[in-house]
This record gives C-alpha cells, sequence and structure tokens, in this order.
C-alpha cells in the first residue's frame, strides 16, 4: 500500500490538502491530485510495537521512495481525550510533514475501552523507544525527531518527550542506558492544544467528562494524574515546544498552553505560544491553520530541524 503528496517546497495552499480532498467529488475522474499521492510516498501500516494487557499496539510507518538516506522524522499521536480515535482517522493532519520530506511514525494506543489511566502514556513511550531502536532500518534521523498531536495527542506528545529516562511509565518496554541504549530526547514538540494539568480537568470549573473516564476508580487518582502532567516534568533540560492553542478553546482550557509557556519560560526552555485569536478547540479556519505552520517551520529551523 502506498500513498504521496508532493516534497517540493511547502505552499499555505497544500498545507490543507486535508480540507481541499474532503471536497473532491469521488464519483468523478480521478483527481491528478490523488494519482500524485499515490506515486510519491510508501507507506508500511499496522507495525507492531508492542503488546500490553493482551492488546498488540501499532504504527503506520510513511516514507518517501526517492530518499534513502535518514530524514526528520516526525511521531504523530492522535488526539480523543484518550477515549476514542484512531491513528487512520489523523492522516490529514500530518500532510504538511509528507510535503516536507520528512519521515512520519503515526502511532496507536490503548484508549479507555483497553486500558485505564496511564495506559495510553506506556504505549506512547514504548513507540518513541521503537522509533529509537528501529531507526537504521527506517532511516529516521534521531537527531530530528519531532513529536506532534492534538487535543490529547499533544499531551501524550509532550508527556512522552518530557519524561525522564526510564520511568516507572516505561516498565513495559525497559531499557538500560548501560546496554548502550540512548536516551529518548526528541528535537521538539508541535502541540496543538494538549493538556498540561491533568488534575485540572478532573475536578472543578474545568471538569472533562473524558478526563475522569480515563481514570475511571482509579485509587490514587489525582497523584496519577499529578504524575501524567506536562506541568509536573518542566525543567531546563527539555525538549524545546511550541504550542498552538485557540483562546476560546471549550474542551482543553486556553491557559493550559499559557501556563505551560511561563513554566518553559522560567526554565529557559526554547517554546513559542501561537494564540489562535477567537479559536475553539481545533475549529480554525484555513487561514488560521496557515498561520500556525508559518510559525511552526521556522521555530523547528531554528532548532536545527528541516
Amino acid at each position: 500500500m502506498k500513498f504521496l503528496i508532493s516534497a517540493k517546497r511547502a505552499s499555505p495552499i497544500l498545507l490543507l490538502t486535508f480540507i481541499f480532498l474532503s471536497s473532491l467529488n469521488l464519483d468523478a475522474q480521478t483527481s491528478p491530485v490523488l494519482l500524485e499521492i499515490a506515486d510519491r510516498y510508501w507507506m508500511q501500516p499496522d507495525v507492531a510495537y508492542n503488546k500490553a494487557g493482551g492488546v498488540v499496539t501499532k504504527l503506520d510507518v510513511w516514507y518517501p521512495r526517492d530518499n534513502d538516506k535518514p530524514t526528520p522524522t516526525v511521531v504523530y499521536i492522535h488526539g480523543g481525550g484518550w477515549i476514542f480515535g484512531q491513528k487512520e482517522g489523523a492522516v490529514y493532519q500530518f500532510l504538511p510533514y509528507l510535503e516536507k520530506g520528512w519521515r512520519v511514525v503515526n502511532v496507536e494506543y490503548r484508549m479507555v475501552s483497553d486500558a485505564y489511566a496511564p495506559g495510553a502514556v506506556e504505549d506512547t513511550r514504548c513507540a518513541l523507544r521503537w522509533i529509537y531502536r528501529n531507526a537504521a532500518q527506517y532511516k529516521f534521523d534521531t537527531s530530528k525527531i519531532v513529536l506532534t498531536g492534538h487535543s490529547a495527542g499533544g499531551h501524550l506528545s509532550l508527556i512522552t518527550a518530557m519524561l525522564p529516562f526510564n520511568s516507572k511509565f516505561d516498565n513495559r518496554c525497559f531499557a538500560d542506558a548501560a546496554f548502550g541504549e540512548p536516551e529518548m530526547k526528541p528535537a521538539a514538540v508541535v502541540n496543538w492544544y494538549g493538556i498540561t494539568d491533568v488534575n485540572d480537568l478532573l475536578e472543578g470549573s474545568n471538569q472533562k467528562n473524558y478526563a475522569v473516564m480515563w481514570f475511571g476508580s482509579l485509587r490514587d487518582r489525582d497523584e496519577l494524574a499529578k504524575e501524567l502532567s506536562p506541568l509536573t516534568y518542566v525543567n531546563k533540560n527539555n525538549s524545546p515546544v511550541i504550542t498552538i492553542h485557540g483562546d476560546k478553546d471549550s474542551v482543553v482550557p486556553y491557559s493550559h498552553g499559557v501556563r505551560l509557556k511561563e513554566a518553559l519560560d522560567k526554565e529557559g526552555v526554547k517554546n513559542k505560544l501561537h494564540t489562535v485569536k477567537g479559536g475553539d478547540h481545533g475549529m480554525f479556519t484555513k487561514q488560521q491553520y496557515v498561520d500556525a505552520f508559518e510559525e511552526i517551520w521556522p521555530f523547528l529551523e531554528a532548532n536545527g530541524i528541516k
């Protein structure tokens, strides 16, 4: 199975290819855009990277057919409040990176139907370790690994990048640096309106049903929520972070992006908060998406990723 998107110089219009594709009349003659998509990229689907609780977790690897050299690699983690969603439904979110000629790893993880917290975090940490372990085979440039995701995927991108090497959430795919396995430190995180303080969503004015459902009736819920909050792990050694967040977000409060920026600033971590004025939870206009990527690319390039 193979797919493609042009790897020519990125343009705002192609950044929004998913909007165009969704409007195509599939009963009409095959679109040249779809033919191009089918010619440029290979995709290896459903590569098993771990097994936990009887569930085999999988990922897809996208790579350009005409480049066998290591390239920047974006790790995409889908959203859905840790309770729904699937990797196959998130393809349009990482088309801009394919357009740049990057490799892409599209990750699935256990949701609440298969595992309460911290299952999703355990899985994405294992997925990241799989990427480092298999970098030579798939030509991932481990000096240019970028984690990204929307909403819960933003949270998982942040926490996966920030957790210390061999934290207790790594126990399902434990590694020992003494045996030569490098510490996993992504080059950057592109955080699209991700949760940064999980406790904030469990009770009070910002309580959200998806957060409550993720923990179910677990004991010591508040303590675990703190351990799963990116804000808990902010320190001077964090990877650079760019956050895109609407200031009218009704699902993940805008304050989560603001507080993350303040904490990163205090520690001297390179970061940026791009505020989408009037933006709700990802319901941005075409121009707002374009504007966001016009902030993302320079931020990544300034941190040595291009």
